[in-house]
């Protein structure tokens, strides 16, 4: 049988890429913690970059991915808190420091769905401190109907939510102001009718109050 040019060329290029395949295999095996043949490496192996990385750039600093915030600003819709986390801080976010939202059965719902979420676990369903988490605490929370904590002023309770008190760790990073106010709400209803005045409507008002106070919307 006679073969012509065309058979005989594609014999020996079926022939070279049989012989190529078994060149991979034979290769394979002979080290079988060898990757193989990287095929255009720079598809998956890009190079790292630092997020807040600065680069030179003609004598200057310059920031390769992101600019920082400008110094002294703050973003837009957020509102200082101006008690700071001291002893301090607490008692004068006690005596001036109010509610800016009004209760009503809507916001009452919405803040005992925050406190479901949020507090049940160890201040219990009726805020008595028999949460299952804060029976296996090394104190238990005090109960909100209970000794002065019955009386505790609206401020106090925020200033705690914000910062944090006891064992008890901050709450602002994952509740707004809105929300922990609403939790304000919601605990006083847990703490029942206060039994003595606990602040004083004529306390002189510290320049920083007076700027917070000013920026609450009046009821």
């Amino acid at each position: 049988m006679k073969l012509n040019y065309n058979t005989i060329k594609a014999v020996s290029i079926i022939g070279l890429v049989l012989l190529i395949i078994c060149g991979f295999m034979l290769n394979g095996k002979k080290d079988p913690n060898s990757p193989g043949v990287e095929f255009m490496p720079d598809m998956y192996r890009s190079p790292s970059v630092e997020v807040y990385g600065v680069t030179k750039f003609n004598g200057d600093d310059i920031y390769s991915t992101q600019f920082m915030p400008v110094k002294g600003t703050i973003a837009r819709g957020y509102i200082p808190y101006a008690y700071p986390n001291t002893p301090e801080g607490y008692e004068q976010a006690g005596l001036y420091l109010k509610n800016p939202i009004a209760s009503s059965a809507e916001v009452l719902a919405e803040a005992q769905l925050l406190y479901t979420k949020n507090c049940v676990h160890c201040h219990g369903a009726t805020g008595a401190g028999d949460g299952k988490v804060g029976q296996k605490l090394p104190g238990a929370p005090p109960a909100y109907n209970s000794g002065t904590i019955k009386n505790l002023p609206e401020g106090k309770i925020f200033h705690s939510i914000t910062y944090g008190k006891g064992l008890m760790g901050n709450h602002a990073s994952i509740l707004t102001t809105e929300e922990r106010w609403k939790l304000v709400l919601f605990v006083q209803t847990l703490q029942g009718p206060k039994e003595t005045a606990v602040a004083d409507s004529t306390a002189k008002t510290t320049p920083a109050v007076a700027e917070v106070k000013k920026e609450e919307p009046k009821h």
